[in-house]
């Protein structure tokens, strides 16, 4: 079974950095996008940065010029780091591995992490 694990998030004040990273475990053969996503209170779900195997990435605009996500295949984990936070990135972020590949079962998969909360305040 795969799981995927996030860092804890933590409380950090407007313009200050918080680096995420998550971690994938499990027998994977592959996985072929890594993502992060975040839910504010009362919002949906929306995707913040994407990363495939091959280093292609996406943003969203809220975030783009702030957040850096990267990845490192070879442990299956995923990293964001987040500089010059403000308030409206207070949210629960979450890990997403899209496109993931097991042995034994064919075709791909999805899995989620739990979530950590990242709460920007002064």
């Amino acid at each position: 079974q795969v799981r995927l694990r996030e860092s804890e998030g933590g409380l950090v004040q407007p313009g200050e950095s918080l680096r995420l990273f998550c971690a994938a475990s499990g027998t994977i053969i592959s996985i072929d996008v890594m993502c992060w996503y975040r839910q504010a209170p009362g919002a949906q779900r929306e995707l913040v940065a994407t990363m495939t195997r091959g280093g292609s990435t996406t943003y969203a605009d809220s975030v783009k010029g702030r957040f850096t996500v990267s990845r490192l295949n070879a442990k299956n984990m995923v990293y964001l780091q987040m500089n010059s936070l403000k308030p409206e990135d207070t949210a629960v972020y979450y890990c997403n591995a899209d496109g993931t590949r097991v042995p034994g079962y064919t075709g791909v998969r999805t899995f989620w992490g739990q979530g950590t909360q990242v709460t920007v305040s002064s």
